[in-house]
């Protein structure tokens, strides 16, 4: 930058200073330094109707800043969701189909008894049981259903939503198990409480189902195996032994 660009400039944001203009506010009409406005500008002296419309500004903007920056990266979220979703083919091929309800089963799914899922978001809960008739050819209606609610819910109301989502018949639902009223209950409770699917004489396929995750955990196998011997240790910690008070 020349010598007389950059006198220019100088007397520039003096002339907007005198105006009463903020540092951020001159920055936007001069492409320099706010260190460099604040030596130019220091001794610059301001009205007092300006002073008190730049500590104005600057209020508004502390009380903004905040709420601002929650919508700012509420659009930024949507915006990398809506991207992400392009990534994706949609129809999913049978195999993608297959290992991401697998997946999910792994996450979500019982481990050692029955063969059944249990979670509260109806996205989840509807492609499972969409699944299991798509890949093990179990219908909704040879399903079985239980659910897990609030004292405060509606028992028969839950249960109608869930039955009209999966098509699983009432007459398939076990006893709701209710959790009693306390002092410390959730206010913000699970809307429509927590249901487990269950799909009868499933075990083999649960097994089926661990064999698929296996084959596409391979890549990690060997040093998840090596991690684990060198930690045997971590295996055999004595449990605790409970001293019952005479």
């Amino acid at each position: 930058m020349s010598t007389f660009n950059y006198s220019q400039l100088k007397r520039k944001a003096i002339r907007l200073r005198k105006e009463g203009l903020s540092y951020n506010e001159i920055k936007k009409e001069i492409r320099v330094a706010k260190s460099t406005l604040s030596t130019w500008l220091k001794m610059v002296p301001l009205t007092t109707k300006q002073k008190k419309r730049l500590y104005s500004n600057s209020i508004l903007i502390l009380s903004k800043g905040p709420q601002s920056q929650k919508e700012r990266r509420i659009k930024e979220i949507t915006e990398i969701i809506k991207n992400a979703e392009k990534e994706i083919l949609i129809p999913l091929s049978f195999e993608a189909y297959k290992l991401f309800g697998a997946a999910l089963y792994w996450a979500e799914g019982k481990k050692t008894k029955h063969f059944a899922i249990t979670n509260s978001d109806p996205h989840l809960i509807l492609f499972m049981v969409r699944w299991f008739e798509d890949i093990f050819g179990i219908h909704p209606q040879e399903l079985k259903a239980g659910l897990n609610i609030y004292s405060q819910q509606d028992e028969d109301d839950l249960k109608q939503f869930w039955s009209g989502l999966t098509n699983i018949p009432i007459e398939n639902f076990n006893k709701s198990f209710t959790k009693p009223a306390n002092k410390g209950f959730k206010k913000n409770n699970l809307y429509y409480g927590t249901i487990e699917i269950r799909v009868l004489k499933g075990t083999d396929m649960r097994h089926r189902v661990f064999g698929w995750v296996k084959a596409a955990l391979k890549g990690v196998s060997p040093k998840i195996e090596l991690a684990q011997k060198e930690w045997k240790s971590l295996r055999e910690v004595p449990r605790p032994i409970n001293i019952s008070t005479p």
